[in-house]
């Protein structure tokens, strides 16, 4: 390889890669403790590992989701070191202390649900801190109002504002044991008419009569 197709080649490498986010996140939270006194570390590495099905910017800022609001870490230095544009933008739109008011935590939901790729790293994020076995510590620690109440009231503003197959998705990943809680708010918000539905209503028998007039 010549020298110009060698700086070529160079150049179209990423500067900032999934797996330097996972490190940075394991070092940048090595020290800090999460409510449980449980190492931090294992939070943001979690969250990022749920995104396994998206792209690179977002599994990015899953790992860095928490760095600029528990580190001295600025939007500045991150993209120096090569984090994109984008993920930067998540990041911060996931930052609680960047918000308008920092205090007012269904705000912040809201805010983030107008973002797409930030809805999906809060959800792994909620997903998270929702685990039955974080959820159980949590409120015998936290009896009279457990932290986990507000996730609950988060996650019907969330998922309204992402398709569902990207929900299961991260779920399936993180925290399965929602995956019930999910199609059960489906089955609420679903009024369709079952018992006067005709077969000839169905969108599928639609779909099926247009195909038989083509083939005829």
């Amino acid at each position: 390889m010549s020298e110009p197709e060698f700086i070529e080649a160079r150049s179209t490498q990423p500067s900032f890669t999934v797996e330097t986010a996972k490190v940075l996140a394991e070092v940048a939270h090595n020290r800090q403790k999460d409510k449980l006194k449980r190492p931090y570390r294992e939070h943001v590495i979690a969250v990022g590992d749920a995104l396994a099905d998206f792209d690179d910017d977002i599994r990015i800022a899953g790992y860095l989701h928490d760095i600029a609001e528990d580190t001295p870490m600025t939007r500045q230095a991150l993209l120096d070191m090569g984090v994109s544009e984008r993920a930067v933008d998540i990041i911060e739109r996931v930052t609680k202390r960047l918000q308008e008011n920092p205090d007012d935590y269904q705000a912040g939901i809201r805010h983030i649900a107008e973002d797409h790729d930030a809805t999906l790293v809060k959800i792994a994020d909620n997903a998270h801190n929702s685990l039955p076995e974080r959820v159980k510590a949590l409120a015998e620690k936290w009896p009279d109002k457990p932290p986990v109440t507000r996730y609950n009231d988060a996650r019907p503003v969330l998922y309204a504002a992402v398709p569902v197959e990207e929900i299961r998705l991260i779920l399936a990943r993180i925290n399965p044991w929602l995956l019930a809680e999910l199609d059960d708010r489906l089955d609420e918000a679903d009024d369709t008419d079952y018992e006067n539905l005709s077969y000839e209503d169905t969108p599928s028998n639609a779909g099926n009569d247009t195909t038989a007039a083509d083939e005829r």
